[in-house]
């Protein structure tokens, strides 16, 4: 077993921090999920820019076969304290940690649009407009790994409640993974690609593949009951699909020539604007992960795309 010790959560770091001067310092809850049945899943990411004076609400509930259902605004107020509440412009959302590194709950509804097509969202399409809600529990199945060289953990859940869209209610026994990070945040200087997902043996597996020129960066794990082993290297090439959406993609992960196919199920992407103009492309996927020795699973995929912003 490798020496963790470098990777272990301090459980204070649940709650928020103290901002730096950056005008891009950020701090991010993101809690991800996928329901047992694979039917539906989701995200919900709220990242504050305290410094911006803004809060980014970005959610999205996704299924195969079903439209994209999106739930987003980049310039809701930042609230006061150390909670996670936003109560401005129709939202009414509580996130909380209920037990440090235990359980945490997202409850609350939202506005939202619904798109048959997800690449309406990079083009400013209108939608339909519906509601979301959220009665969602991430309790922990397995180890909180903080990265070694960045104020970011993750950490494997179990993922329990229903979610509500429009008059649709659906009851979610599923997993999930969620993370926390704070520092710069700046979306637009470089790409990468970053996925968690749950095999059918209980296996986890988080890797993030982090694209800056002439220095690639590889975190994550992979874990067993028993066991937790850090990625070493990491291999992520995809094929890029209409409109930069990628169409599958393979990961090769170290120690153990571990492999992964990842196949695209839904897409809830997001078109990224900083401050100054740039744009940055964001599809983030459900998906079906297949292990080379068979062994198959559910989890979520992104890529950020700061060079396809004048895809066709």
């Amino acid at each position: 077993m490798p020496d963790l010790s470098s990777h272990a959560v301090d459980p204070a770091d649940e709650q928020r921090h103290d901002p730096g001067s950056d005008p891009l310092w950020n701090e991010s809850y993101y809690l991800d999920f996928v329901g047992g049945d694979g039917a539906v899943a989701g995200y919900a990411r709220i990242g504050l820019y305290p410094n911006l004076g803004v809060t980014w609400w970005t959610t999205m509930v996704v299924g195969p076969g079903r439209p994209t259902v999106a739930s987003v605004a980049y310039d809701l107020p930042v609230g006061e304290g150390t909670g996670l509440v936003i109560g401005a412009d129709g939202h009414d959302i509580s996130c909380v940690v209920d037990d440090p590194l235990a359980a945490m709950t997202l409850r609350g509804t939202a506005p939202a649009v619904s798109f048959g097509d997800p690449t309406a969202v990079y083009h400013g399409a209108a939608g339909d407009p519906t509601r979301v809600g959220f009665d969602l529990t991430w309790t922990t199945d397995g180890m909180p790994y903080h990265y070694d060289v960045a104020t970011r953990y993750e950490v494997p859940c179990l993922v329990t409640g229903a979610v509500t869209v429009g008059d649709e209610e659906f009851t979610v026994e599923g997993h999930g993974q969620r993370d926390h990070s704070w520092g710069v945040r700046d979306w637009w200087a470089f790409g990468w690609c970053w996925m968690a997902a749950r095999l059918d043996d209980g296996t986890r597996v988080h890797a993030a593949d982090i694209r800056i020129p002439g220095l690639p960066v590889a975190f994550g794990y992979v874990q067993s009951e028993d066991e937790v082993h850090p990625v070493e290297t990491l291999e992520v090439t995809e094929v890029l699909g209409d409109q930069g959406l990628p169409s599958t993609c393979q990961a090769r992960i170290e120690p153990g020539g571990f492999g992964l196919e990842i196949q695209p199920l839904a897409f809830g992407p997001l078109l990224l604007v900083a401050p100054d103009g740039r744009v940055s492309r964001f599809p983030r996927a459900v998906a079906r992960f297949v292990a080379r020795d068979g062994r198959t699973g559910t989890g979520w995929i992104e890529w950020n795309q700061p060079d396809l912003t004048t895809a066709a």
